[in-house]
C-alpha cells in the first residue's frame, strides 16, 4: 500500500454530502449505506492512492476523496454492480478534473508516508524509502495523462480493460500510455540513478 487514506472525515463527508455543489435528491436509507460501505469502502485506500497521484502529492487529495465518495453515495442508487473499485476511481477522476476546473493552480506537497518494515536493517529501509521517493518524483514529473495510467496499472493492478473505463478511452489508448509512461520512467530512472530498470 502507497498512502492510506484518512478514515476519519470521508464516510461523514459522503453520507453528508460535504464538498457537492447540488444537494442529494435525498437521504439515502440505512440499507443503502450499508451496501455502500460494503462494496465501496474497501477501495479507500486505492481511492486515495489515486486521488494523491492526480494531484501530484498535493493536500487537495482529501477533498478529491472526499467529494469522490459523496458523489458516489448520491450516485450509488444507478450502480449496477460490475467492478466497484474501477467505478468508484472513476469518479475520483471525475471529482479530480472537477476540482482542477475550479482552481487554477493545484497545491503540491512533499509529504512522503513513511513505509517500515521491523525486519529492516535501518539501512534497508533508507534504501527502500529512497527508491521510493525517487519513484514518486519520477512519476510526479510525468504528464498526467502518463502518471494516472502507470498509478493504476503498477500501484492500483487494475487491469487494462478497467483503467480504459476510468479514463475513458479505448484499450489500445491505456496500453500505448502505459508503454510511453514505462519507456519514460525507465529513463529517467537511468538518468537520476545510472542505474538500469529496477
Amino acid at each position: 500500500m502507497v498512502g492510506a487514506a484518512p478514515r476519519g472525515k470521508i464516510f461523514a463527508a459522503a453520507r453528508s454530502g460535504a464538498g457537492i455543489a447540488a444537494p442529494a435528491p435525498r437521504e439515502p436509507d440505512r440499507a443503502t449505506i450499508e451496501r455502500f460501505s460494503t462494496l465501496m469502502l474497501p477501495h479507500l485506500d486505492a481511492a486515495y492512492n489515486f486521488a494523491r497521484a492526480l494531484t501530484r502529492g498535493g493536500d487537495t487529495a482529501e477533498d478529491v476523496v472526499h467529494d469522490a465518495y459523496a458523489r458516489a453515495l448520491n450516485a450509488f442508487s444507478a450502480y449496477r454492480g460490475g467492478d466497484a473499485k474501477a467505478w468508484l476511481l472513476t469518479i475520483v477522476r471525475n471529482c479530480f478534473i472537477t476540482s482542477v476546473r475550479r482552481r487554477s493552480e493545484i497545491s503540491a506537497s512533499d509529504e512522503m508516508p513513511e513505509i517500515v518494515d521491523d525486519a529492516d536493517t535501518p539501512e534497508a529501509a533508507l534504501a527502500r524509502n529512497q527508491i521510493t521517493e525517487t519513484m514518486r518524483r519520477l512519476i510526479k514529473a510525468l504528464p498526467e495523462n502518463l502518471a494516472e495510467v502507470i498509478v493504476l496499472r503498477e500501484v492500483e493492478g487494475l487491469s487494462y480493460k478497467e483503467i480504459a473505463a476510468i479514463i475513458d478511452a479505448p484499450i489500445g489508448t491505456v496500453m500505448s500510455r502505459l508503454a510511453r509512461a514505462r519507456e519514460a520512467l525507465a529513463k529517467a530512472w537511468f538518468e537520476e540513478t545510472g542505474e538500469g530498470a529496477l
